[in-house]
This record gives structure tokens, sequence and C-alpha cells, in this order.
């Protein structure tokens, strides 16, 4: 596949656009309007395409052929986002949208019928899982990959921090406070014209402590500039470079193995994130508190964290059991 195949939004594949226009170099602005990881998935949705047999531009009978051959071995988000991907494409090259042609919206549609799954979602760490996890790190030999660990669990959960958030944290970006620690989020998921975002997290005076753990492992590792999570190598060296996002659920997960929690494989980066919401709605937090406090846009993505934190607490099962024992009891 081709270096401009791969690139979503550029419009050099196609001869007749060779206007200053169509060059991405002469307009890096295009480049920017695309966020790196949805450039990724672009470019390899196209890329499976293509090992398939497809070409490009491509017609609506080849893709509904696509669909037809992959039904049984792609998912169909993933054969959504590959329909999307050869839309914008097309798009980009201002050639007719074969995507939407309706052979080819009727054959996904079925296949959203036939083959659909609930998504799966990431375990929430519960507020126990949290302290089980410190115990554990806690009885753990001191070393740089012990506080690392202890600061980054603490402050992606009590944060709220996507992975891609958490890595990209520097030094620069902390403000510290008496009563506790500001976070500044230069670049989210929902933020990507870069507007800026606060991450407040409280101090505690007594037992375990966020904005402490960070303090301490900040001081250890003598980071004084930079990404404040890195990477510690084998010897337990501290790297320059900051974390993979990725890396991140490999921590957790290795924790939750020495906790010998059964739900590990369970366990992602999101999982601090759920975890935040749902504790927060046991606890009956209020609803603008725990939206601001994760940064999330959407009031229903919010909604459902807290229906899923009080579906057991809140349930009308409680009063209808409480009344079925008193009536047992009273015959």
């Amino acid at each position: 596949m081709s270096e401009e195949i791969t690139s979503i939004d550029t419009l050099t594949l196609s001869p007749q656009n060779n206007s200053a226009l169509s060059r991405p170099q002469s307009n890096p602005y295009i480049k920017a309007a695309t966020s790196d990881n949805t450039r990724r998935t672009y470019r390899a949705a196209i890329k499976k395409f293509e090992s398939w047999g497809g070409r490009l531009p491509t017609h609506p009978e080849v893709l509904t052929q696509y669909l037809l051959t992959s039904a049984d071995k792609l998912s169909p988000r993933t054969l959504t986002v590959h329909l999307t991907a050869l839309s914008q494409w097309h798009h980009y090259q201002s050639i007719d949208d074969p995507t939407q042609h309706p052979s080819v919206r009727k054959t996904l549609e079925g296949i959203r019928r036939v083959h659909s799954k609930p998504k799966r979602k990431a375990k929430a760490l519960r507020l126990e899982h949290l302290a089980t996890m410190l115990i554990y790190l806690n009885g753990l030999s001191e070393s740089n990959k012990r506080s690392r660990d202890i600061a980054l669990i603490l402050i992606a959960f009590f944060g709220a921090f996507r992975r891609s958030e958490l890595v990209a944290i520097t030094v620069q970006d902390l403000t510290w406070e008496p009563e506790g620690l500001v976070i500044h989020i230069l670049k989210s998921k929902t933020d990507q014209e870069s507007q800026g975002i606060y991450r407040a997290i409280p101090k505690s005076s007594t037992g375990v402590c966020p904005v402490s753990s960070l303090k301490t492992w900040l001081d250890s590792a003598a980071i004084i500039d930079g990404p404040i999570f890195r990477a510690v190598n084998r010897w337990d060296q501290v790297q320059e470079k900051s974390l993979y996002p990725g890396s991140i659920t490999d921590i957790l997960r290795g924790v939750g193995d020495g906790c010998q929690f059964k739900f590990t494989p369970e366990l992602s980066s999101h999982s601090f994130r759920r975890g935040l919401s749902t504790s927060a709605a046991r606890e009956n937090i209020d609803f603008e508190l725990i939206k601001r406090q994760g940064g999330w846009k959407s009031d229903a993505t919010v909604w459902e964290y807290i229906e899923e934190g009080g579906q057991l607490s809140g349930n009308v099962g409680h009063a209808l059991i409480d009344k079925m024992n008193n009536l047992i009891s009273n015959d």
C-alpha cells in the first residue's frame, strides 16, 4: 500500500487533484484537523481492505462483497470503521462515495442484526479493589517501580484520566496548591482544539493521598522536568521517555495479578474512569461533580455510569424483598 493511500487527509492520490489545495504540504492545517489516533485507525482500515484485494477508488459492488466475505471474521463495529475510512478517502478525493449506496448500507445493517454482540466493557475498579492494590504494592520492596505504580494508580483513578492524557502529563502541567494538585491537560479526546482542561485532585491529611504519592514518586525519581510517568527498566532505572499509552493496561493488570484478582483480564486503562464514576455514584455524589472530574461532554455517558454504580444499591428489589420477608415472618 502506498503512503498516499494511507493518508486520509491528503488529496494527492487523484491525478486531477494537482492544485495547491490538494497538496497537504501547502496547507499543514489539513493534517492538524485529524487526530493521530484517527489517522492510524483509518490507515489500518484501508490497509485491511487492500489486503483483501480491494483497490481505490472502489465501487458499491466491491464493498458489498467485502462486507459479505468479512462478516464472520470482523465485528460489525470494525466493519463500520472500515466503511468510514473508505468514505473519507473518497470524500477527500472528490469522488462519489460508494459507501452510501443502499446495497452497502443495507448489507451492513443486516450484519449488525445478525452478528452484533454487546460491547465488552472494562471492569470498573471499586474502592475496595484500589485498597487491595495499595496494600499489595506497599508490601513490596521499596523501588522506583513501586513508587511510580502507586502514584500512577492513584492519580489515574482520582483524576479519571484517559491513558493518552495520563502519559502526556509533564511537570510543567502541575500546579501544587495547599489544598491539593491541579493538572493542566493540554489536549484531550474531548478537547481536540487544545482549549485546555484542568483536573483537580484534593490532598488528604490522613492515610493514602494521591497528591503525596505523586510527590514521593517525583522526588525519588528526581524528575524535575518532562513527563511525570516514565518507563522503569528491569534494573529499576527511570528512563527519560514517557510510558506508552498501552503500557498503562499492562501495569494495571500486573498489579491485578499480584492481588490475585479473578477479573484481571477484564481490566484496562478505562477501568480507572469507570471506577471513579461508578464509585462516586454509589456514594451519591452530585452528577455535575462526577461529570466535571471526568471531563465528560455527554450527559448520557455520565448517567450510564451512575446507573451502573447504583443498579444494586438503588434497586427497587430492596424494598420488595424486605416487604416479602416481613410478610413471611408475620405469617
